[in-house]
């Protein structure tokens, strides 16, 4: 009878293999159930421990290092399609290698946690497939961060709809940077801030909407506790910053600002749909220097974002590693 079962529950997990792509896994919510099939090339790097319930539990292995690097996507990353509908069900993902995350008209809510649980310290792309409209939405007085919640680098893709609408704290929250380009986001509401990252925040291009927030729309904040200064394409970049470089930004109904950043607030390009004085830097600034030109790389005003032209008053300049404040007289 054990046999038996077990010979069961592995056909669940691999059900159909053959017909889907290779690195690919497939996971389709229906209700209270779901569907997880496991492409059959990666089917020893996959583990599925939630069988066919709708909370949907899987664990990547520590030991996968990629296949097929033909493949269309990096490495050969193992590819996880979301479809479906389900109100009591969750994506759960454990994992130590890059991935990709492919929201394919996915409507999810997990009352009692967040809809997606990312614990993978990596890069993770999440992408919305194109004219696909997924909605994700959690429960009240539980103890995570995120209606999405990711504990990697979180880049947001696609050319489809993401909605989310955060019950109890943060409606998307990375532990590490989030980048944004091509899709489109709708936040809808949050107990906390819309959007909540550490290390930076880009947005490239795409669109950003935000109707409702409980804190800031945005926030970003150091992870560590010294800045590394701006880097080259951002590789192991850890500012605090916030940086706008195209698409289009909407931010309405937040409570305290619009965007707060421990680093600096920059747009060189794309559409602010929002008060941008109504923004803040929050990290400790000590030094205090007095001079009578403006002759530093980069001057901010003191809501962070970046000047052109220091003339007459007190701003925030960036220097390396060092933040300080500097009086043009």
């Amino acid at each position: 009878m054990k046999q038996f079962i077990i010979a069961l529950a592995l056909s669940v997990v691999a059900t159909a293999a053959s017909a889907i792509s290779n690195n690919t896994v497939e996971v389709v919510f229906n209700g209270t159930t779901a569907t997880v099939t496991v492409a059959s090339n990666i089917q020893s790097y996959v583990t599925v421990s939630s069988g066919t319930s709708s909370h949907v539990k899987i664990v990547q292995a520590s030991s996968f290092a990629g296949v097929d690097a033909n493949a269309d996507n990096e490495d050969g990353e193992i590819i996880y399609n979301l479809s479906g509908t389900s109100t009591d069900g969750e994506f759960y993902l454990e994992g130590s290698y890059k991935c990709i995350v492919e929201l394919d008209g996915l409507s999810l809510t997990n009352p009692s946690g967040p809809a997606i649980n990312i614990q993978n310290g990596k890069r993770i792309e999440v992408s919305a497939k194109k004219g696909t409209v997924n909605t994700l939405a959690d429960g009240a007085n539980a103890n995570y961060n995120g209606c999405f919640h990711c504990k990697g680098h979180t880049k947001f893709k696609g050319k489809g709809t993401l909605n989310v609408a955060g019950s109890n704290r943060h409606a998307v929250y990375s532990k590490e940077y989030i980048e944004v380009k091509n899709l489109t986001l709708n936040i809808t509401g949050s107990v906390k801030d819309a959007i909540h990252c550490q290390e930076y925040f880009l947005m490239e291009s795409g669109v950003v909407n935000i109707t409702a927030a409980g804190d800031d729309g945005i926030q970003v904040e150091l992870d560590g506790t010294t800045s590394t200064g701006i880097t080259t394409g951002h590789e192991d970049e850890d500012t605090g910053n916030f940086y706008q470089t195209g698409g289009t930004l909407t931010i309405s109904g937040y409570t305290d600002k619009a965007i707060k950043a421990d680093g600096t607030i920059t747009y060189s390009g794309g559409t602010q749909n929002f008060d941008t004085s109504d923004t803040t830097i929050t990290a400790a600034i000590d030094q205090v220097e007095t001079g009578t030109s403006a002759t530093a790389d980069s001057y901010y005003d003191l809501h962070g974002r970046q000047v052109s032209t220091a003339r007459r008053g007190l701003y925030i300049v960036k220097e390396g590693n060092t933040t300080k404040k500097i009086v043009i007289r």
